[in-house]
């Protein structure tokens, strides 16, 4: 739905579902409200579309890297051992010694070969710019030790609940460490294969299409290129006739050109990247993150057919089976780099000795190139068959909570309370009551993570209590009477209640990102995408338990119900000294700040609509105002208190995605 249909509805909503006493709020703030909300919701709209789903995390990357280079021939091995130590003669404070560590644990102060693998692409978006990271900042080696500590908790993980709070520490880390980890590459699908256009598309019209100038970026045409960059500097510095100084930096870049193009490889692997890249956001996150953990039956190019499974799933099978394709692609570069592999072709332009520039984060499209396809199909053939287009045949697609809904929830309240509105009704006691609402929202649920809540709705609604179970005077009599006696009688409220994450400070998306969105779009779409998942200090992301979901939310949400609207007289009996008492008009309005959140069930979830059942509790405040006397009328208005309250809200959440 388009953004300005979109506040349209919300803007409608609001004028036909608050009260006649309210419109006026609405009429005079309209144009400031629905600024506000604009700015809010394309600014969270701009973080949906802006996230990517990444595939194989940073050590499943670099584990199949490793496993690729450890089955060299003994013979490669030993010429890529030789062509690392030329490249990184210069640069030994950085590099490792030899061209892997596999013993390489927390808190690296070197790189090797294998970690490149794993920065390019989801820390970095070119070459060029991945060897400038390596060798220049020291955020990478926070990455780095980030990522070791990933592989060992996901090593010891138990159970599911465990991997989840594991997957979620790591991607707050990362997300600290490296400010555009969730946002980098979002415009595109590079790291995803392109569907195939119908059943009959062999390996050669696949990979034209892939590499046609013009198609979409996708993982296999990303692959190829940078391996044909790879492989072109590779027969220049074979061809000889360079000092030492030059072989040593067109080495290192190309280099840095292979490792690039096998982050590619290596994705086309992940099950949740084969299936198919076409839908909205909502579809594509959710079609990725159901087959990585569910896994996928596929068959590759030659025939061979396999069970897969996507990133935080890998198995050392998914692991073995990657590493033999990664393994083909690296004796090419080594063989081209010896001399014993030459091109069947000689290229359009002087290859450069720095490496490859194209930034797969900006470039939406395959820019036009030739390539000798001999080599590439010599690697691409053991790929797995990508799922076919949007039509007939394809593969099940599954959503995302991410995306513009209308809701309705309703919820069952109980609230222990301080007392009662007078200054003397200091006795504790209870109050129960329902709830009937409709939301208008939009859900940014696990953008990084399952962890992660982007949640942010305003929601209209009615609530009706029951009389609390305190008597306006704590006598005998009164406390062998009805309702009629009770400190707080039965009342009806409007209810109001908004949700916003926030990235410091509850309400700071609303008034400061609007601001910072007019200078960095980027910088705004990290802020949205960081207050997603728990904001800049993370208390308030979900954390699993094997009984369930737990969050902290305290400051994300707000209710406000308004008591006495459109009703004649809402009468209380406040006592005054001795029996006496006066009978007073009155209005108020409680605040509800919830702080807890538990969700027992994992969320219910179809194409368009889905449901939950939660509890919250909460802490808030009513606060009375409007207060007139009734009877005896020469009485003055007697001083009225606030009732603080503590909350128990058990709600039932219903949604449709627009």
């Amino acid at each position: 739905m388009p953004i300005t249909n979109y506040l349209s509805t919300l803007s409608s909503a609001y004028a036909s579902l608050c009260p006649p006493k309210f419109t006026w709020t609405l009429t005079k703030g309209r144009r400031l409200i629905n600024a506000l909300l604009y700015c809010v919701v394309l600014l969270l709209l701009n973080c949906l579309n802006a996230t990517s789903a990444f595939a194989w995390l940073y050590p499943e990357h670099r584990q199949i890297a490793l496993i690729a280079i450890q089955n060299l021939s003994p013979e490669d091995r030993a010429i890529m051992e030789k062509l690392w130590a030329e490249a990184t003669k210069n640069y030994t404070n950085r590099l490792t010694t030899l061209v892997i560590d596999p013993d390489q644990g927390v808190k690296p102060d070197r790189l090797d070969f294998a970690s490149w693998t794993a920065i390019g692409g989801d820390h970095s978006c070119s070459p060029e710019l991945m060897l400038a990271t390596v060798l220049q900042s020291n955020w990478i080696l926070k990455v780095a030790d980030i990522a070791a500590q990933l592989k060992i908790d996901l090593a010891n993980a138990k159970n599911r609940s465990q991997q989840i709070n594991a997957i979620r520490n790591s991607d707050i880390k990362l997300q600290r460490a490296d400010a555009e980890y969730a946002t980098r590459a979002g415009s595109n699908n590079v790291h995803f294969l392109l569907a195939r256009p119908n059943v009959s598309s062999d390996l050669r019209e696949y990979l034209k299409a892939c590499l046609l100038k013009g198609s979409p970026l996708n993982a296999l045409g990303a692959y190829s290129w940078f391996h044909t960059s790879a492989i072109e500097k590779a027969a220049k510095y074979a061809a000889g006739n360079l000092s030492s100084n030059e072989k040593s930096v067109l080495i290192l870049s190309a280099l840095a050109d292979e490792a690039f193009s096998l982050h590619f490889l290596e994705d086309s692997y992940a099950s949740g990247h084969i299936a198919g890249t076409w839908g909205n956001a909502s579809l594509r996150k959710g079609t990725h993150d159901y087959y990585n953990e569910k896994g996928l039956e596929v068959v590759s190019w030659d025939g061979k057919r396999m069970v897969l499974r996507g990133d935080a799933f890998m198995r050392p099978e998914d692991a073995a089976v990657a590493a033999a394709t990664v393994k083909l692609s690296l004796e090419q570069f080594i063989g081209m780099a010896s001399g014993k592999l030459t091109l069947d072709y000689t290229p359009n332009s002087s290859i450069k000795n720095t490496p490859d520039s194209l930034n797969v984060c900006t470039n939406n499209v395959m820019p036009a190139r030739d390539a000798e396809l001999k080599y590439l199909m010599d690697v691409l053939i053991k790929t797995p068959v990508p799922g076919l287009g949007n039509g007939l045949g394809e593969m099940p697609r599954f959503r995302s909570e991410m995306g513009p809904f209308i809701g309705v929830s309703a919820s069952l309240n109980s609230e222990g309370i301080s007392g009662g509105f007078g200054q003397n009704q200091t006795q504790k006691g209870a109050i129960g009551g329902i709830e009937g609402n409709v939301r208008f929202g939009l859900g940014l649920d696990g953008v990084l993570n399952e962890a992660g809540d982007g949640l942010a709705f305003i929601q209209f609604g009615w609530k009706q209590n029951g009389a609390s179970s305190t008597r306006f005077i704590n006598t005998e009599i009164t406390n062998h009477t009805n309702s009629v006696t009770a400190a707080i009688p039965g009342q009806s409220a409007y209810n109001v209640r908004m949700r916003i994450p926030f990235f410091l400070i509850p309400g700071d998306l609303i008034f400061a990102a609007p601001f910072v969105y007019l200078f960095s779009h980027k910088a705004a779409a990290n802020m949205a995408v960081a207050a997603g998942n728990g904001g800049l200090i993370p208390w308030q992301s979900g954390i699993a338990t094997s009984v369930g979901r737990f969050q902290f939310v305290l400051g994300r949400e707000v209710g406000v119900s308004f008591y006495g609207v459109n009703t004649p007289v809402q009468a209380i009996l406040i006592p005054i000294s001795g029996k006496s008492a006066t009978l007073i008009s009155y209005k108020s309005t409680e605040f509800d700040f919830p702080f807890l959140e538990y969700q027992p069930f994992r969320r219910s979830f179809s194409q368009v609509q889905s449901s939950s059942f939660l509890i919250q509790i909460s802490g808030g405040v009513n606060v009375p105002h409007s207060a007139y006397v009734i009877t005896p009328v020469s009485a003055t208005v007697p001083d009225l208190k606030s009732v603080w309250h503590v909350g128990l809200r058990i709600i039932f959440d219903w949604r449709h995605y627009l």
